[in-house]
């Protein structure tokens, strides 16, 4: 165990990491059904963090955390996951929160797959078979017709996996030389500008409790990943990683209190197929990387990266 490492921290971090991004999403569904076009809440969701963490960094003095050698590379992953903000708050408004949660599991198998394409991994028999028992879970949710689940919700919730597992490659490769308090600001800031000549076109008046939805919206988003990315600093991927699973349980309680919603039975036998093909994942990354320690000299522990 590494001398930083606090494993119930790290699990905390992450529970309440998930909690907040259940409640952003229960914001957007809201936004949704009040009227808000869906570009002009992307460009709040953006706006509000890249302001909050612009002003922090300047009351603190630290803006040239903000410097980076790599501004291409941060303006190729804000475009990506521009695209994949889209489908990722777009299949709540079509879809219930429980099961546009349960198709955003499916981001792991995704991952495999891409990184057999894209990084020429070698993928092995365990998760070849996980990347199956998670497209299997798909089929039992989205298959019977008493799921009543539209086919675009169902292509928008598969498109948004894809994305987040596509954001994950690149952030991969930006996490080699990229603090994750500038990769966060970068891909908010800019976004906002792409995202601009929408809200000119789609913006709406807002009220009072809209104006409150929004700033909420961008506060828990920026929470969400702040304590994601605490949680990595006292635990490992492999570890926390199991906490994402309560978003499941976050988004049916939300659907049955705000919108008397229960997921139907084939939701209830499909999210365990879909969680235990990310939870075998999770745990082969983890032999994995135990195995290529075990293989290598001991590095030095770097640093945490700090967010306080």
């Amino acid at each position: 165990m590494r001398a930083h490492e606090r494993p119930f921290l790290a699990l905390g971090l992450r529970l309440a990491a998930m909690a907040m991004l259940s409640l952003m999403l229960l914001l957007v569904k809201l936004t949704g059904e009040r009227g808000m076009p869906l570009p002009e809440t992307m460009f709040w969701r953006q706006a509000f963090p890249a302001l909050m963490l612009l002003g922090w960094l300047g009351a603190r003095g630290e803006l040239r955390r903000l410097r980076t050698t790599r501004p291409w590379v941060h303006f190729r992953r804000a475009m990506i996951g521009t695209a994949g903000m889209f489908l990722t708050l777009g299949v709540v408004q079509i879809l219930p929160l429980a099961e546009a949660t349960v198709l955003g599991f499916t981001a792991p198998v995704f991952a495999v797959i891409l990184s057999a394409l894209l990084l020429k991994e070698k993928v092995g028999p365990w998760r070849w078979t996980a990347v199956a028992i998670g497209l299997l879970g798909i089929v039992v949710i989205a298959g019977p017709a008493e799921a009543e689940l539209p086919v675009l919700g169902l292509c928008v919730g598969i498109g948004a996996a894809f994305m987040v597992a596509l954001v994950s490659i690149q952030l991969r490769d930006l996490g080699r030389t990229e603090e994750p308090l500038t990769i966060v600001f970068y891909f908010s800031a800019m976004s906002v500008p792409v995202l601009a000549p929408f809200l000119l076109h789609t913006g709406v008046h807002h009220d009072a409790l809209g104006w409150l939805m929004l700033v909420g919206i961008g506060v828990t988003g920026l929470a969400a990943q702040l304590l994601m990315t605490a949680a990595l600093r006292f635990g490992r991927v492999s570890s926390v990683i199991v906490m994402d699973y309560s978003q499941f349980g976050w988004a049916t309680l939300w659907g049955w209190i705000v919108f008397d919603h229960l997921p139907p039975p084939t939701t209830w036998l499909g999210a365990p197929v879909v969680i235990a093909a990310g939870l075998i994942i999770a745990w082969r990354e983890h032999v994995r990387h135990r195995a290529r320690n075990s293989m290598a000299p001991a590095p030095p522990v770097p640093p945490a990266p700090s967010i306080a």
